[in-house]
Formats: structure tokens, sequence, C-alpha cells
């Protein structure tokens, strides 16, 4: 009896381990495909006469439902989406879908939108803390549809982007999936460039509620400016939703395989796993040309780009991209200057809050061949106002500061009251 006992113990632990080896082997890829917005949240939107009305809800349905169509034809997959219709899923409900699932992978996929409408191209986002203020409008625009559930003002009201502790925690989190997300970024953007000949603004990191609870890999696609005409055009248009979609279907198979065969030789090699990205000592601007002309934010010249810094030095207006102190975003943010067409764009670091030991900053607020009236905008609201002439040429400044951050808070502090295409004046005495 006892022998018989012992080889059946051992039989079923046999079928037992065969079948959780077979269960792992046929685990499917797991992924979760959100379409921005839904029902009453229209998102960016935008009316022409000859499309009519385009709600940023409808080109995201659209798109996610034929990533999803490609995606289901792979035995491998398995796919689910937040949702399939003219609905609203809270940002909460679309996190804990995700996270009910185990997914392997969160993609949420979404239309640009802004006043200019110039600005073109795609962008990918993934999670992390908006260090460099450089990203806010999106992030403004996707984090405030919050306020239509009672569920998100639960569980986001009490998150503070601007605490510390909420950064640490947000920085943990973000380290486990930051290199997997920025891989998938890095993938989709690549395809829109090559496959499809967009403009990538590149890959980008940002705080977004829809990323920030997610237990995997998640990223957040801007498709393009629903604020751009032509743009409009191809977005909406069922050739371009097509290219669209099969470029993130591409990327997302890229990326498969790349985890796949990343498993496969950690298991082969038992190496350590690669340490997070750490911050840089210094933070790095993209410098796109140097020019005696002002350009405008707008401006032709800057070909779509925002996020422009100008420093004026010597007669130079030196024009800069973005800001960020991670090396693999100060790459991507070169790339995206390289394939707007700065071809000899190149990154340039500025020691945070170094001081000038032998001049000052200021701030250039206009420079016209004709005086400005008492009555200007400029001067009716701002004290101490400097004027000089010249080379016929009258310069209006306002300010004097010791670092590079003063003179950016500064400016930023007057755009909001509305005084724009505001230089910074850099001057060695």
């Amino acid at each position: 009896m006892i022998t018989q006992r012992f080889y059946f113990k051992k039989h079923f632990l046999f079928v037992f381990l065969l079948f959780s080896v077979l269960m792992s082997a046929q685990k499917k890829f797991t992924i979760v495909l959100d379409a921005g917005h839904g029902g009453s949240d229209h998102g960016t939107n935008r009316t022409y006469s000859s499309v009519g009305y385009l709600a940023e809800k409808d080109i995201t349905l659209a798109v996610t439902l034929l990533v999803g169509k490609m995606l289901e034809k792979d035995k491998d997959f398995k796919v689910i989406y937040t949702r399939k219709t003219d609905v609203y899923p809270s940002l909460t409900d679309r996190t804990n879908l995700a996270n009910r699932s185990k997914a392997d992978l969160f993609v949420s996929i979404h239309v640009n939108g802004v006043k200019n409408t110039s600005a073109y191209g795609t962008e990918t986002f993934v999670q992390g803390p908006d260090q460099n203020k450089t990203n806010l409008e999106v992030a403004k625009a996707e984090n405030d549809v919050i306020y239509l559930d009672e569920k998100d003002k639960e569980n986001f009201s009490s998150y503070d982007p601007n605490s510390p502790e909420s950064l640490i925690a947000l920085k943990v989190q973000q380290s486990k999936y930051l290199e997997s997300s920025l891989l998938l970024g890095s993938f989709v953007e690549e395809n829109f460039v090559k496959k499809d000949k967009r403009l990538s603004r590149g890959v980008k990191q940002q705080n977004l509620h829809v990323l920030r609870l997610n237990a995997m890999p998640s990223v957040l696609i801007e498709m393009g400016f629903v604020s751009n005409p032509d743009e409009a055009l191809y977005i909406s248009s069922s050739k371009g939703q097509n290219e669209i979609a099969e470029s993130i279907y591409n990327a997302i198979i890229s990326y498969k395989k790349a985890r796949d065969r990343n498993y496969a030789e950690k298991e082969k090699e038992k190496e350590p796993e690669k340490p997070v990205e750490k911050p840089l000592s210094n933070d790095f601007r993209i410098l796109l040309m140097s020019s005696p002309n002002k350009y405008n934010d707008g401006d032709t010249a800057l070909k779509g780009l925002n996020y422009i810094l100008t420093i004026k030095e010597n007669g130079q207006y030196k024009y800069y991209y973005g800001t960020t102190n991670m090396a693999s975003i100060r790459d991507n943010n070169l790339k995206t200057a390289k394939d707007a067409g700065f071809k000899n764009a190149t990154a340039i670091g500025f020691t945070p809050n170094q001081t000038l030991s032998n001049g000052y900053y200021t701030l250039e607020l206009a420079a016209t061949k004709d005086k400005l009236s008492s009555n200007s905008y400029i001067l009716q609201n701002l004290k101490d106002v400097k004027r000089e002439k010249e080379k016929g040429v009258f310069y209006y400044t306002y300010g004097t500061f010791k670092d590079l951050e003063s003179a950016v808070k500064t400016m930023k502090l007057l755009e909001d009251k509305g005084i724009k295409n505001i230089v910074i004046q850099k001057v060695l005495k």
C-alpha cells in the first residue's frame, strides 16, 4: 500500500510539473489598448470646412481598433480594450483593468492639439516626473479629464506633482518599467519616421495620470496634431489611420521580440539587471542654430518645434530646444531636432544655477525700429524697462539676473502676463 501511494504521488507530481511548464510556455502576451478620451470627453477637437468636426475620441478609437484587429490575428497575443465604443472609462478604470489583467504592456493612443496651427509631428510619452516643464501643455490636456470622474478625484486628488515625497515615490515606481517603456516608444517613433515619413518630436518623459499607476511598461502615443490642417486630414483619413495603426502594431511586435530575446539571454547568461538610468550633473539643451535674426514662436525657421529658449549673446540669437538631465531624453531630443531639419544641431551642457562672475542676464522684451508707444502693453504693465538704441533699432530690456534659471523663471511669469517672444540676453562686462 505504501509503495502504491508513493508511485501515485510521484506520478501526480510529474503531471503537475508538466502541466505548469506547458501553461507557462503557452502564456499569451497580454496588451491593453487604450483609446484616449470617449463619451462626454471629446478630447482635443477642431472643425474644418472640408471634413467637418474632428474629435480626438473618434480618431483614437478608430486607430485603436485597427491595431487590435492586427494583433488579434497573432495567437501569441491577448488583446484587452479599455473601450471599444464611444464611452468614457475613468482613468482609474483604465489603470485597474490593466493591473487586474496582469498585462505585459499598456498602450494609450491620443491626438495632440495646440493653438499654434503650424505645430505638427508625432511624439510618445513615458511616465516620469516633469522636471523641466517642457511638455506641460500635454500633461494639462491629458490630466484634466480626472475631474470628470469621482473615482479619479479620490485616487489622484492627493497626488502633488510638486511634492518631494510624491516625486521620490514616482521615481521608484517608474524605474521598474522606464527602460522597457522607452524601448517601445523608440520603436513607435522610428516607424513613424522611416515607414510613414512623419516628423517625430521624440520620446519624452511626463507625469501623466493614465500611466502613473500602471504596473507594467506603458506609453502614451500622440499620433499628430488635429490643430494642424494638413495633419488633421491625414490622421482622420482611412489611409492615415491604417498607416499609423500598422506602425504601432509593428512597434509592438518589435518590442515583444526584443523582450523575448532579452529574457532568453538573461536565462542563458544570468547577467545582473542593468542599472536604472541616473540623472546627469548638467542640464542639456539642443542648440538648433545661431543667427543674427530674431525668430518668434511659430516662425517657419523653427520648423514646427515648440519649447524653444532663445539666448542672445554678442549680437547672435541662439535657439535651444528642450532641456533635460537624462542622457536618453537628451539623445531623443537631439534626434527630434535633426529629423526636423536641423542637421547641425548639437547638445550643449548647462551647469544648473551657475552664476556669471563677469556679467548678468537680462530679458529682451522687444526689438523695433520705432519707439514703443507709452500706451504699449509692455510699458503699461512693467516698470523699470530700459531702452537702448543700436544701429537704428530700439531694444527694450528688463531686469538683471546672475543665473540663467532666475531669468527663465521671470520670463515665464511675464509670458503668463501676455508678454510673448521674450529673449534672454547674456551681457558680459
